[in-house]
């Protein structure tokens, strides 16, 4: 048994909430920018003071209309000013929100809203408010609808115009460290979701603690972030209460299919994504290269800033042949990336999934370097991060600050600290199991080394035992597998069987791209193309090199490409994208059937 620990950045104050940020910012920073917002189509900043403005308005109309101390109020909206917004305002009104993930089903939004007792829901859409109405029956407890996109602001406004600022200031005092902000519900991968009661006090913590140990990405007045998470994840309220807490500009985009023009326009100094992003933007830049006739120079910039970034990790440093070429290749190829990414960042977040060492090390040698970090909605997000001035890449960084990571005797990663959740809401048993001896049980697989670096191996639950007895934890090489162009997702399997085998699905973008440049028929899909030898053979370099990261018995011997993408609409991945394996690999049986068959 191992652990590690750090001592606390930042103390948690005992009688406050997370309401106290915003009355904070407006009385030391009236006139900073907090917030961006789109307005016809422009960013434009919401300083501080307008901000609590706006925030005790809305808190306001939730009063008036009867919200109550400790009530659940629901927010079912894509990542927007507003989310930000009404999360603060149903903090002020004394409540505790809800998120909900703007794609679910009406099934999962019944249970969602039943389960927690929300007496109002916030929507953006006319969708949402149709799939909430759907179920509406079966929520004895749901009083209010409010829909955004149909001036649910403006409506909190006017409704709530004979209540003073001081009810709502005496309202957002009631709630203290240890009373629920919100109630996260968990993904569910292998059930129905479960609440994670997370408290001001786990924010506090978390974001505190973060802010204090990352100083140089939250310069107040400086620094600004673009969120374009989903707000109901956990990951993204950490962006969110993070940059309230510095305070820094944040601003949210609800669509992603345009980021990089955003990023463009908003130029952000801090970037939070998940590795598909960052794998996305290597990805397009490449093909955007080869198709220039210019693909040898980008691998060549490519390998110069991996090596560039792994000779800073030596004593002797890069080599002086090996800088002048990293200098060349800025000047052609890394500040046009940088471009990319907004111009002004040097740094990212990621979290979510393994970003990869190889993609770890093109950034960092590019000058944009990518902090990985490790957490889970129990953990109120990150509960490990690498520091900005003590990166290793490969890792997940060392606990937060105040916090304990424990390796147990079967590998196990268990978690002790403020941040923490305080339980699954109506669901002591599965509260005890999670938290036994005091320790939260993550289900992770991980290892620490000597200076606290945690490495993240694996899922207990998703270990693989073929029929030889050999144990094979999938992540590793499923990621590998994954950070090819081509590649949108991958699924290791070959419990009980005699070898590994991998199900395989296209990313539509890059496979246009592929068909394009290989001359197949205009038009080709995933269909068409499944069974295409040049395609077959693309998708083989894949699987070498994800083969290459695992020893023979864990290695990939057949893969099946699949017909289509795995989609959150079919049941096969949640909203915040992870990989539903029990109801893949039901629904595919006959595609598994096939990699043994023969």
């Amino acid at each position: 048994m191992r652990e590690f620990s750090l001592p606390a950045l930042y103390e948690v104050p005992s009688d406050g909430n997370l309401t106290d940020l915003v009355r904070r910012n407006a009385a030391q920073h009236p006139d900073v920018a907090v917030m961006g917002r789109k307005v016809a189509g422009a960013w434009t900043d919401v300083t501080a003071a307008r901000f609590l403005t706006e925030v005790r308005d809305a808190a306001k109309g939730l009063i008036a209309a009867g919200v109550q101390p400790g009530d659940r109020v629901a927010l079912m909206s894509r990542t927007r000013y507003e989310w930000v917004q009404l999360d603060f305002a149903i903090w002020s009104a004394g409540a505790i929100t809800v998120p909900v993930y703007e794609t679910s089903s009406a099934e999962q939004v019944q249970w969602i809203l039943g389960d927690s007792g929300a007496v109002a829901v916030l929507v953006e859409s006319d969708a949402h408010a149709a799939t909430v109405e759907a179920v509406r029956h079966a929520l004895p407890s749901l009083q209010h609808v409010w829909q955004i996109d149909d001036g649910a602001v403006d409506e909190l406004r006017a409704g709530g115009a004979e209540v003073t600022d001081a009810t709502v200031d005496e309202r957002s005092s009631r709630a203290r460290a240890d009373d629920p902000a919100t109630i996260v519900y968990t993904s569910g991968t292998t059930g129905r979701p479960k609440g994670c009661v997370l408290t001001h006090r786990s924010f506090f913590a978390e974001c505190g603690n973060i802010v204090e140990r990352l100083k140089p990405l939250f310069r107040t007045g400086e620094c600004s972030v673009l969120l374009f998470l989903p707000a109901a994840h956990v990951f993204g309220r950490l962006v969110e209460v993070s940059s309230v807490m510095a305070p820094i500009k944040i601003g949210c985009v609800p669509d992603i299919k345009h980021l990089t023009d955003e990023l463009a326009a908003f130029r952000p100094t801090l970037i939070l994504g998940v590795p598909r992003v960052f794998e996305k933007v290597y990805n397009s830049a490449r093909a955007k290269a080869q198709a220039d006739g210019k693909g040898k120079i980008f691998d060549r910039a490519a390998n110069t800033a991996i090596a560039y970034s792994r000779a800073l990790g030596t004593p002797q440093g890069p080599s002086a042949g090996l800088r002048i070429k990293h200098k060349v290749f800025d000047r052609l190829v890394f500040s046009k990336l940088r471009a990319v990414l907004g111009g002004r960042g040097e740094y990212a977040i990621s979290g979510g999934a393994p970003l990869g060492e190889r993609l770890g090390h093109f950034y960092r040698g590019i000058g944009f370097t990518v902090l990985e970090g490790y957490g889970l909605t129990e953990s109120c997000a990150a509960t490990a991060f690498n520091p900005w001035d003590r990166q290793k890449i490969g890792t997940v960084g060392q606990p937060l600050p105040g916090s304990v990571v424990r390796i147990a005797d079967d590998g196990e990663v268990l978690l002790h600290g403020e941040h923490l959740f305080s339980g699954y809401w109506n669901n002591e048993t599965a509260t005890a199991d999670a938290l036994a001896d005091g320790w939260f049980h993550t289900g992770d697989i991980g290892t620490l080394d000597e200076d606290g670096y945690l490495a993240i191996t694996g899922r207990k639950k998703e270990i693989i035992v073929t029929a030889g007895g050999k144990n094979v934890a999938p992540a590793v090489i499923e990621d590998r597998i994954r950070a090819h162009a081509l590649v949108a997702e991958c699924m290791v399997v070959g419990d009980g069987r005699p070898f590994i085998g991998a199900l395989i699905t296209l990313d539509e973008e890059f496979l246009a791209r592929w068909a394009e440049e290989s001359g197949k028929p205009v038009g080709s899909t995933a269909l068409s193309l499944r069974d295409d030898p040049e395609l077959l053979a693309e998708i083989q370099r894949a699987v070498d090199d994800g083969n290459a990261a695992v020893s023979k018995a864990e290695s990939v011997r057949k893969f099946r490409v699949l017909p289509a993408q795995l989609t959150e609409e079919a049941g096969h991945i949640t909203p915040s994208l992870k990989l539903k394996r029990a109801v893949v690999a039901k629904d595919f049986a006959d595609e598994i059937e096939a990699i043994y068959r023969g």
